[in-house]
């Protein structure tokens, strides 16, 4: 079988991207697991390793050709122009920044859609240079849902050492997330997170529901939604023959996953899972964008202004989002199994 292609973007200048990447191409066996093409300015990636002291080879090519390189011990480099030098400013959000951010986006989206690369991974995004930039979604995924015309649900995925969670609801104000959580969104979420994990080579995810409320209700007396909402898709889903239980109050669901009774937490809203897996493992956790039809996978954690251009950065989520978009790649195809 051929090795995954895979399209890395540096993620904000600005931030610790270049350097994540300038680490994980250090690693030898990174080249021996896909073929990569690194997609943006080359001044951005030599600032990465700069700081990294980690350099590197890139070989411009290009992509609509023949661009596998590795066997020079460079890099293929699908060359852009976004951003001059003197516009990055370390640890500063910047318009410049966002710019460039987008820019190389919709060329690695561009690439996929074409079918030169099989998956992305990109380096931190900063949201706040990219609205700047003029982002009109409310964060990325939704950005690239509709720039390759996804019209189904879409939702970040969050995983970090084989325990995953996604969202019911995701970047909104708390005070409407129970008027948002619907039983076809709770079962939107619920088939997505099952056919990712199936496409990451799991053939039957386990599969848990979060409760909304304490006490996941309490029997009614602290809200209703467990009885109304949740329960009715868990029944449902679990007749048709999927490994899925709950609703089960959120301050124990996640005790089950770390013992690894179950695969994956089907959260309610945005710090609901996000709090949990970050406490376990900050550096090492992944962002899978859900219900793309490409891979695309990131660091869970941000662009780390505090310690940019330091030389600090941990490679451990890159290298996390780097393994999981292969094994993607290699499983894309899976069954996605009940539905």
């Amino acid at each position: 079988m051929n090795k995954p292609r895979i399209g890395i973007i540096p993620g904000d200048p600005a931030g610790i991207g270049p350097e994540l990447i300038a680490r994980l191409l250090a690693s030898e066996d990174v080249a021996k697991a896909a073929d990569i093409l690194l997609i943006g300015d080359a001044h951005v990636f030599e600032a990465g390793a700069e700081i990294a002291a980690l350099p590197f080879d890139m070989v411009p090519v290009d992509p609509s050709q023949e661009w596998v390189v590795a066997e020079s011990g460079a890099f293929a480099h699908d060359a852009m122009d976004t951003i001059a030098p003197d516009q990055v400013t370390l640890a500063a959000v910047s318009e410049p920044c966002g710019t460039s951010v987008l820019r190389t986006l919709d060329r690695a989206l561009a690439l996929a859609q074409a079918g030169q690369i099989d998956a992305i991974v990109f380096g931190p995004f900063n949201k706040a240079a990219m609205h700047l930039a003029g982002l009109g979604h409310e964060d990325e995924l939704h950005y690239m849902a509709e720039k390759l015309g996804v019209t189904g649900y879409v939702s970040e995925l969050n995983t970090l050492d084989g325990m995953w969670t996604s969202r019911v609801t995701s970047h909104i104000a708390l005070r409407d997330v129970a008027d948002t959580i619907t039983g076809s969104r709770v079962e939107d979420a619920v088939h997505l997170i099952d056919r990712t994990l199936r496409r990451s080579g799991l053939a039957r995810p386990r599969i848990a529901v979060a409760a909304l409320n304490p006490h996941a209700g309490d029997g009614g007396n602290f809200g209703r939604e467990e009885i109304e909402t949740l329960t009715p898709v868990v029944e449902k889903l679990a007749a048709r023959q999927m490994a899925l239980t709950g609703p089960w109050p959120s301050d124990t669901v996640f005790l089950k996953a770390v013992r690894g009774d179950i695969d994956a937490v089907v959260t309610m809203y945005h710090d609901q899972g996000q709090i949990a897996l970050k406490l376990l493992g900050f550096d090492r956790g992944v962002t899978v964008q859900g219900g793309l039809p490409v891979p695309v996978t990131t660091p869970a954690h941000g662009t780390a202004f505090d310690i940019a251009g330091t030389g600090r950065a941990d490679v451990g989520a890159i290298r996390a989002a780097f393994d999981i978009a292969c094994k993607m790649v290699t499983h894309w195809n899976t069954d996605t199994g009940a539905t």
